[in-house]
């Protein structure tokens, strides 16, 4: 696990952390990301016409939470691998297939979901991804902070590219992505996929996942009862 680490701009502190660890440190105002693949079904979903995303812990708790929602479909991975029983795993591929006008998406991951759920502060969070990063870093923005921690949820380059390139749109400075995804491309893990070998993950899952700035809004997480909610909002309609 990689130590966090903190940069001054402009005033604003940004802390770059990792895992669940990170995230029960995190302070101020935290976006945890989770590239591939969990926060870009979440937005793949909301974009679709999804009312919002319930996170939950495990996949009974999903299960469980889907029998008492209306319209619920739930969407599991566990060791990103596809759960017996659930038809939709952890692939924006497939929620891009479904129509979710008006249903709630009930998500259970290893990484991106648990620890969004770890994170304690109180001065807002959000779920981050590729594909939602420049409305994720206007919120931020918006919200004046003193602190911005960005959390990768996995020690994958994936997410370590999408919190630069967050930090660089921060400080309002561009940045090249090619570079810092280029890690992922290099990886046995990438092989794979792209070749097929991943049960649950076809390769269209990286393209959709790796498409910057795809939507416009954001993903703000709020707790109810015993799991997270996000929700789908423009940056400028969020109260500081």
């Amino acid at each position: 696990m990689r130590p966090p680490a903190s940069l001054n701009i402009g005033g604003v502190e940004i802390v770059h952390a990792t895992g669940e660890h990170g995230a029960r440190n995190a302070r101020g105002v935290v976006v945890v990301i989770d590239v591939l693949r969990s926060f870009t079904v979440s937005a793949y979903a909301l974009a679709g016409g999804a009312r919002e995303c319930l996170l939950v812990g495990s996949v009974d708790q999903a299960r469980s939470l889907a029998e008492r929602t209306a319209g619920a479909l739930i969407c599991a991975e566990e060791n990103a691998l596809p759960v017996p029983g659930i038809p939709i795993s952890n692939s924006p591929t497939q929620i891009t297939a479904l129509d979710f006008e008006g249903k709630t998406l009930i998500q259970r991951s290893s990484a991106g979901t648990p620890v969004l759920g770890a994170v304690s502060s109180t001065d807002g969070m959000f779920a981050g991804s590729l594909v939602v990063a420049s409305a994720t870093a206007q919120a931020c923005l918006l919200r004046r902070p003193s602190i911005v921690t960005l959390v990768a949820s996995a020690d994958h380059p994936e997410d370590h590219a999408c919190a630069k390139y967050l930090e660089a749109l921060l400080r309002g400075k561009a940045v090249d992505l090619d570079p810092l995804l280029q890690p992922l491309r290099d990886s046995e893990r990438y092989r794979k996929v792209m070749a097929g070998q991943w049960p649950g993950f076809p390769p269209t899952d990286i393209e959709l996942a790796l498409a910057v700035d795809r939507f416009g809004f954001v993903m703000p997480a709020v707790r109810r009862d015993s799991h997270l909610v996000l929700t789908a909002a423009m940056p400028g309609t969020l109260s500081p």
